[in-house]
């Protein structure tokens, strides 16, 4: 069977968005090809390397390849239809988010059994003591006292690998209490809203400005059903909403966090949780600076990588 592999040109931090888009229209693949993962997995001290390619460094800051494989005879179409989804999703991030050139390229590949081969490589991810994500081809019988979240092979998967992610799970475990309402801010597939409804909370209530975010986090909660405790909005924060969170999560890019910081801890219970996370630590200052000057508490600080999660007390 015969692909067309599409590519698209985009940053580091406008990866996770392009790879959303890209998932909606296809159930065979995406990859992202970014060198600045490998540089940071070279610098993590738990992480060993024989050796690396010098010149690899003088790449890192350059463009991401995000691709994705589309059947021919609906390739023309489907692309038409992905690049309106990228121009809107670009224009909602205007002033916040780069996202590069967008720029795309396409080549005919031939499919054999390399769908096949990709999805053998996925294995149920286990995150913290009780998480499991586990994408929906694989069969899995949880032990007693997991919370497994099932990931639609057509929608994003892959999120729980990221450290940010994989570090608010591990936080969520930790100060979660049942009977919670949780908030997330910047949902994207719904992850840590299902998992918090899952580990015990009563309600959790997920936005994103990201339309195809907001469609993957509603089917993904169908699809681990947590849909009658759950509800998903397209909205850049809470306006006009009157829920309050036990515990807030907000998984983005610092310079958003700090742009929030007067808008996020209006939404918080008296005395509860705020996780936050998507941060490097050139910005670690300044997100922690905006949120004392909210009144908020550190709690907790976490690393993994280049990446850091913070944990305020309201």
């Amino acid at each position: 069977m015969k692909f067309i592999e599409l590519t698209v040109h985009t940053t580091t931090e406008g990866s996770e968005l392009v790879a959303d888009v890209l998932w909606n229209y296809t159930n065979y693949g995406v990859t992202v090809c970014d060198v600045n993962d490998v540089i940071a997995l070279q610098r993590d001290k738990s992480t060993y390397w024989d050796y690396m390619d010098d010149s690899l460094a003088e790449e890192a800051g350059g463009d991401v390849l995000v691709k994705c494989y589309l059947p021919v005879d609906i390739a023309d179409e489907s692309i038409r239809k992905i690049v309106a989804d990228l121009e809107e999703t670009k224009k909602r991030g205007e002033g916040f988010l780069r996202f590069g050139s967008l720029e795309t390229g396409r080549r005919e590949v031939d499919g054999d059994d390399w769908i096949d081969v990709w999805k053998k490589h996925f294995r149920p991810l286990h995150i913290g003591e009780r998480v499991v994500v586990c994408p929906e081809w694989i069969g899995y019988a949880p032990a007693e006292g997991e919370a497994v979240v099932t990931l639609d092979s057509n929608m994003a998967f892959g999120t729980g690998e990221h450290e940010t992610t994989a570090m608010c799970l591990e936080l969520l475990q930790k100060y979660l209490k049942t009977g919670d309402t949780v908030v997330d801010v910047g949902c994207g597939s719904g992850i840590l809203g299902i998992a918090a409804v899952k580990l015990g909370a009563a309600y959790a209530y997920l936005t994103d400005i990201d339309y195809v975010a907001v469609r993957s986090a509603e089917h993904n909660s169908e699809k681990n059903g947590t849909a009658d405790r759950t509800k998903v909005v397209l909205t850049d924060l809470l306006e006009g909403s009157d829920v309050r969170g036990d515990v807030i999560t907000a998984n983005i890019t610092a310079d958003i966090l700090c742009r929030l910081s007067e808008s996020i801890p209006r939404f918080l219970k008296e005395g509860g949780t705020l996780i936050l996370s998507g941060i490097i630590e050139s910005k670690l200052t300044d997100v922690i600076c905006a949120y004392e000057k909210a009144g908020l508490a550190l709690v907790e600080q976490k690393r993994r990588g280049e990446w850091f999660a913070l944990v305020f007390g309201g």
